[in-house]
């Protein structure tokens, strides 16, 4: 690589990855996934299949994984013109506001009308493209409880943009961790996404195992639209830390970090010391992990803040390196994609 990228500079971060390798589905059984492991004191890199994780990481390490649990974010509508509208939910707001990015020409009053009676009126506008609505049905109020409830019957799996295909029923599993609890996701934790259930139990059984909630949101996917990544404002996104997790991060025990969400968070409450609340932490290689030891991810759209957390652990020139090994090997990428552990 050359010696002259700044790693403050966004299109530092650019790399070419032929359309071929993006992912479309997931790998069948899902723990056949390919796992580049890359060890930073021996500068070396393994390649293997997922299957083989747990040879990977070292003992008495503890893993924590993202229990956020994906919604069927997705609903198509129309106008009261008959004008057609996609609107995808991103968060809960106070006072049972939503926002929401909704494709279509829409204005402060305009009603939108979707299945079961549902009917959402916009009640702002937001210059990052953003808008905030309220949902309701049979002219009752709803909140989120009971907007999921009919989410459940209508909605759509949110898959990301760059799967170019409409959802289908295996995506309400595939885009599903198997341990997925606490709803309120609209993009999946996706290094989880590669568990099989005996996989996952053999994890349990030989390394300490514990859980944060962060809700992934439609932000995730949002490209850094400034040059330089200090002027970029990242996204916000709720966020929970039980007890028992505090005190694993509280001690000086290993930490592997299962995705880059479970990544800010931990780093997040480590800078603040706030159990709960919103995450707006965006982690670079001039603002590196604090706490996380060993990170496992999948790979990331270029120009991306993901891209940018994962070159926070190994710097910008070693996460290209690593990237152009990857795709030199054809593996696959984003979020049905094969599977990083940085150890």
């Amino acid at each position: 690589m050359m010696n002259n990228l700044d790693p403050l500079l966004v299109d530092s971060y650019d790399y070419d990855l032929p359309s071929e390798l993006i992912a479309s589905k997931p790998a069948e059984p899902k723990d056949s996934a390919k796992l580049l492991v890359y060890n930073r004191k021996s500068d070396t890199i393994t390649h293997t299949t997922f299957h083989e994780l747990l040879a990977f990481i070292p003992t008495d390490t503890a893993a924590i994984l993202n229990d956020t649990k994906v919604i069927k974010a997705r609903i198509y509508g129309k106008k009261i013109s008959g004008g057609r509208v996609e609107l995808l939910i991103n968060s809960p707001l106070k006072n049972n506001h939503f926002l929401v990015y909704i494709r279509g020409r829409v204005k402060v009053g305009t009603e939108l009308f979707f299945d079961h009676d549902l009917k959402a009126i916009v009640i702002a506008l937001h210059e990052d493209g953003t808008r905030v609505v309220q949902f309701y049905k049979d002219e009752k109020e709803l909140d989120f409880p009971s907007l999921h409830e009919v989410l459940e019957r209508i909605g759509h799996v949110p898959l990301p943009p760059y799967i170019k295909r409409e959802d289908t029923k295996e995506d309400e599993s595939d885009y599903q961790t198997l341990f997925a609890q606490n709803i309120g996701a609209v993009a999946a934790p996706t290094a989880s996404l590669h568990f099989t259930d005996t996989l996952f139990e053999k994890m349990r059984q030989k390394f300490d195992t514990h859980y944060v909630t962060l809700h992934v949101g439609a932000g995730t996917f949002k490209p850094v639209e400034t040059n330089h990544i200090k002027s970029h404002v990242m996204h916000s996104e709720f966020y929970d830390i039980p007890k028992e997790t505090q005190k694993i991060i509280d001690s000086d025990q290993k930490i592997l970090a299962v995705g880059t969400t479970v990544t800010r968070t931990v780093e997040y409450y480590v800078r603040e010391d706030q159990p709960s609340g919103h995450s707006d932490l965006f982690l670079h290689p001039n603002n590196p992990p604090q706490r996380v030891d060993f990170l496992l991810t999948n790979f990331h759209l270029p120009k991306s803040t993901l891209l940018m957390l994962v070159a926070s652990f190994v710097g910008l020139e070693k996460s290209l390196d690593i990237y152009k090994e990857a795709i030199a090997k054809e593996y696959k990428f984003f979020s049905y994609g094969d599977a990083m552990l940085i150890l």
